[in-house]
This record gives C-alpha cells, sequence and structure tokens, in this order.
C-alpha cells in the first residue's frame, strides 16, 4: 500500500504555536480530559481543520463522541436525526459523519446528492445489528395490517421495511399517528415497553438492546442518588428498573432541555460517558456523576481516522437503489408527523 492510501500512523508535527493559537479550545479540553492528552491532540485537530478546509467539508459528530471530536474538530453535533437533518441542509458536498453506520446510512438518505463519509465502516450498532429485513417481513407476516415503526436505530435495510421511523423522542407521538390499534415496534425492547406506558396502541416488540444502555442497574441509580445526592436521568434504553428509578427520562436532547429546566446541583446521567462530558461545558455549575458506559462503536472514531477519511477521501456510505427510496420514505413520515401531519 503507498503513501496516499494508508492511514498516517504518527501524529502530525508539533508546532510551537498550537497551543497559543487553539487556546480557547485547550482550556475547554482540559476541563474534560487529562490535560496531558490535550497537547497529544492539538497537531490532529489542527491539521484535520486545516484539511476540512481545503476538502470544502463538513464535520458532524454525535454526541456520544468523545470531547476533543466533538469540541476540537465537529462543525456541527447533535443526535442521530439532527446529524441526517443537517446533512440535508449544509452547503457543503462532501460530509464526514462522526457516528455510526446506521447514522451515516440516514445522513445519505436525506442528503442523496451528497458525498458521505465514515472514518470507520466497522462502526457498528448492537441495535441496528439485531433485526434484519427478512425480520421485518416475517413480522408483518405474523401481523397481518399492523403498521412497522422502527426506532432510527436500525440500517436502511430495515427502514425501507417500515412504515414510519421514530427517534425516542418522537416515538409515543410516530405510534399514535399510525392510526392503528396494534403496531409493530421495533428493535429496542427497553424503548419499545417504555413507549407502551405512554399509549394505549398495542405494540408488538422485538427483542433488541443496546450493549450500552442495558448494562445499567436500579442498583447503580440508587447509589448515585444516596451517595452523591444526584438528580437521576435515564435514557429510554435503559431496562424499565432503572427508568422506574430515575427523576426524568428522556432522549439525547431531552436530557440537555431538562438540564435546562432543572439545574441541579448535581446529576446522574444514565448513558454513554461522553454524553456527559460534552454536557459539562453548557452546564459548568453543575456537577455530574458518571455512572457510565462506553460505547465501543463509537470510540471507534478517533482523529486519526478522521484525518485519514478527509485525505483519502475514503469509506463513502451508499444505499442500494432498491432501498433508498423507501427507507426514505419512511424517515420523510416521521418527519411529516412532527410536523402534524398524520397518515
Amino acid at each position: 500500500m503507498n503513501a496516499t492510501t494508508t492511514p498516517a500512523r504518527t501524529s502530525p508535527a508539533w508546532d510551537p504555536t498550537l497551543e497559543a493559537r487553539h487556546a480557547p479550545l485547550v482550556e475547554k479540553l482540559e476541563q474534560l480530559l487529562p490535560c496531558l492528552e490535550v497537547l497529544l491532540h492539538l497537531p490532529w485537530i489542527d491539521a484535520i481543520n486545516t484539511l476540512k478546509r481545503e476538502r470544502g467539508a463538513v464535520i458532524m459528530a454525535h454526541s456520544y463522541q468523545s470531547p476533543e471530536i466533538f469540541h476540537g474538530v465537529a462543525d456541527v453535533t447533535g443526535d442521530s436525526l439532527a446529524l441526517a437533518q443537517a446533512a440535508a441542509d449544509c452547503d457543503a458536498h462532501t460530509i464526514v459523519l462522526c457516528g455510526v453506520h446506521f447514522m451515516a446510512e440516514s445522513a445519505k438518505l436525506l442528503a442523496p446528492d451528497k458525498t458521505v463519509l465514515i472514518p470507520d465502516l466497522e462502526a457498528g450498532c448492537s441495535l441496528a445489528s439485531s433485526i434484519t429485513a427478512a425480520d421485518v417481513r416475517a413480522l408483518r407476516a405474523r401481523h397481518p395490517g399492523a403498521p412497522v415503526v422502527s426506532y432510527v436505530n436500525t440500517s436502511a435495510a430495515v427502514k425501507a421495511e417500515s412504515d414510519a421511523c421514530c427517534t425516542s423522542a418522537n416515538a409515543v407521538q410516530v405510534v399514535e399517528a399510525m392510526g392503528a390499534d396494534k403496531v409493530i415496534f421495533l428493535p429496542d425492547g427497553f424503548l419499545g415497553a417504555h413507549v407502551a406506558t405512554k399509549t394505549d396502541v398495542e405494540l408488538v416488540l422485538w427483542h433488541g438492546q443496546c450493549e450500552v444502555h442495558e448494562k445499567f442497574t436500579a442498583q447503580q441509580v440508587r447509589h448515585a442518588r444516596e451517595r452523591f445526592d444526584a438528580a437521576v436521568v435515564a435514557h429510554p434504553e435503559c431496562p424499565p428498573d432503572v427508568l422506574a428509578e430515575a427523576d426524568f427520562v428522556g432522549s439525547t436532547s431531552a436530557m440537555g432541555q431538562w438540564l435546562e429546566r432543572a439545574r441541579p446541583l448535581r446529576v446522574a446521567l444514565i448513558t454513554e460517558c461522553s454524553m456527559g462530558d460534552n454536557l459539562r461545558t453548557r452546564f459548568p455549575h453543575v456537577q455530574f456523576v458518571q455512572p457510565c458506559n462506553l460505547c465501543p462503536h463509537m470510540k471507534r472514531i478517533t482523529l486519526p481516522n478522521i484525518h485519514a477519511c478527509l485525505r483519502d477521501l475514503r469509506h463513502e456510505v451508499t444505499v442500494p437503489d432498491d432501498v433508498a427510496p423507501r427507507a426514505r420514505r419512511a424517515l420523510e413520515r416521521m418527519l411529516a408527523v412532527g410536523r402534524g401531519e398524520r397518515g
């Protein structure tokens, strides 16, 4: 393999002016990372931002990305749907999606004329891999007439077999917009069980679980509250006994909105670790207790492979022509529900 196609194995050369030129970023990152790490990241951050401008590219990072990516190189940050919508709205032709594969697919579905790159093709998702298009067809056969609502944490092939997609924030709204007494809801069984408590619609659930959120226990939550006198905010992908202990249950974006309203002195975020890291700069008055788990797939995205992705314009994400129109319709139907359109 020649030097133009292999990722850099060593950090870009250290420039003595880097620390001064990036002083505000250094100050921010030193609150979130061991201080010695920051100086190791700076050459990569500087090189990526230079290359990004040369390429005319936009870097988008999910809220579970590490702080050096989220704060250091991302132009757009947010949850998976927000990133997909931003991909459709941005002027750049090239998008580097720092997240997992289904997120890059969603961005491509809503921005079909743009080049969507992912730094690591192996950045997957336990939920997305827990169900296939064939599984959805089998569920439809067992429950004829029941519409299918699929969580956005699914492959484009599964979305294509669905009537509508949903997020954890709008799942109840989308389920009820189907206008049916029974809805097939997939793939997250814990999220589905939570949604079932909020609606009279009968839900047929799948057995998928998020490998980050499924590990949390009610005992951890009680410990965070009793030991640290912390408010507890949990993601609805957590087990039911964890949600029962929480002061607030909500999506990635809803967690930040709750913190804005409640302004707790201490909070335990029952979700992926980097979520707390990235919220700490928005809420400096809040002490974050983090009984958290890392997503191994999100952590496959690194500064070196972002640099290589931009340098070589590699790992383009595409969706087959026979899948894309149907998957796009499922996403667009969800967006239509958000605008108040039914059916």
